[in-house]
C-alpha cells in the first residue's frame, strides 16, 4: 500500500504499477477534494504480492471492499483478479497509438479525470 485513506476507512482502492502510479495519486488527490476516501496501492509485482500471507494481502485489498480501479497503461490482462468482479480495470484493449505522450494518455483514458470517473462509477454500483 501506498498511502491509505483517512483512519485506514478507505471507500474505493486505485491499484497502479509504475507510472500509473503516479495518475492514481493525483485521481485519489480529486477524490479526496470531493470527500471520497481512497486508497493507492502500488503492485509492482503480482508474483510478490502473491506470496504474502493472506492476512498481509487482505489488509491491502480488503475482500469485503470491492470497489477498486486498476489502471495499466498495457495490457489488462489479469489485472480482473486485483480488481475483482465489481472493479473496472482501465488500460489497452486496442493497439497504440503513435502520438505524443499526452495525445496518447488523452486518447485512451488515462487521464487523472477518467481514473475519477471510473472511481466514481465503481463506488456507486458497489454501495
Amino acid at each position: 500500500m501506498l498511502v491509505d485513506a483517512p483512519e485506514g476507512r478507505p471507500e474505493v482502492i486505485l491499484i497502479g504499477c509504475g507510472s500509473e502510479v503516479a495518475l492514481c495519486m493525483a485521481a485519489r488527490e480529486r477524490l479526496t477534494a470531493e470527500g471520497i476516501k481512497a486508497r493507492v496501492v502500488s503492485m509492482p509485482c503480482w508474483e510478490l504480492f502473491d506470496e504474502q500471507d493472506q492476512a498481509y494481502r487482505d489488509s491491502v485489498l480488503p475482500r469485503a471492499l470491492t470497489a477498486r480501479v486498476a489502471v495499466e497503461e498495457a495490457s489488462t490482462i489479469g489485472w480482473d483478479r486485483y480488481a475483482g468482479s465489481d472493479g473496472v480495470v482501465l488500460g489497452m484493449r486496442t493497439f497504440g497509438l503513435s502520438s505524443p505522450m499526452k495525445v496518447v494518455a488523452e486518447h485512451f483514458g488515462f487521464t487523472a479525470e477518467h481514473v475519477v470517473a471510473a472511481a466514481k462509477e465503481v463506488l456507486a454500483r458497489c454501495r
